[in-house]
């Protein structure tokens, strides 16, 4: 490998000074603390109120808050179907006796189409039922009052499976497995008559 010219700057140098004089080093501190800066030493800084880091709780483990969920935007009572109906059901070992498709409703058609198709498979005598909410509509730019209203019809699901209108026909409900539909679809499981 050749060696450069020490007397020969390279050809970007003028830059180099331009952007090395706008910034400020790091350690600005540490070197007058040492006695080896070279830069002026300035008014005194007020220094912000800065917290210490947490003391370690036992044997050298640093002390961590306990995990905190997201919040969900609405609140949806929890009517989680058993896991072992859900285990079966995403096995094949319970057949899924009837499938509804809510893609392309509004919200209004949705529920009222859920509603009616529940109260046929309660009367057929069904117990578990397959609705597909699809995942919501991705948008090409997204910035957060597009995330608002993704998926609006999976957001709502469970909240029109608690009405009062459904909730005496329903036992329980959950996210389908990845060969149902995984996120865009729901296992509901409806009470025996």
């Amino acid at each position: 490998m050749s060696k450069r010219d020490p007397k020969r700057l390279p050809h970007d140098f003028h830059l180099w000074t331009a952007v090395s004089s706008t910034v400020e080093p790091l350690r600005r501190k540490a070197l007058m603390k040492l006695g080896t800066g070279t830069l002026p030493v300035p008014a005194a800084d007020p220094e912000p109120n800065v917290k210490a880091p947490p003391k370690p709780v036992g044997p050298g483990k640093p002390f961590l808050p306990p995990y905190q969920p997201p919040k969900s935007l609405a609140p949806v009572p929890d009517k989680a179907v058993d896991p072992a109906i859900h285990k079966k059901v995403r096995r094949g070992r319970i057949e899924i006796e009837g499938r509804i498709d809510l893609h392309g409703m509004t919200q209004a058609e949705a529920r009222e189409a859920l509603r009616r198709y529940v109260g046929i498979c309660a009367a057929r005598g069904d117990r578990t039922i397959l609705v597909i909410t699809g995942k919501g509509a991705k948008t090409d730019n997204d910035y957060i009052a597009a995330m608002t209203e993704r998926g609006i019809l999976r957001t709502m699901l469970p909240i029109w499976l608690s009405e009062p209108g459904l909730a005496h026909l329903i036992s329980g409900w959950s996210l389908a497995a990845r060969g149902h539909g995984g996120e865009g679809a729901w296992y509901v499981r409806l009470r025996r008559s």
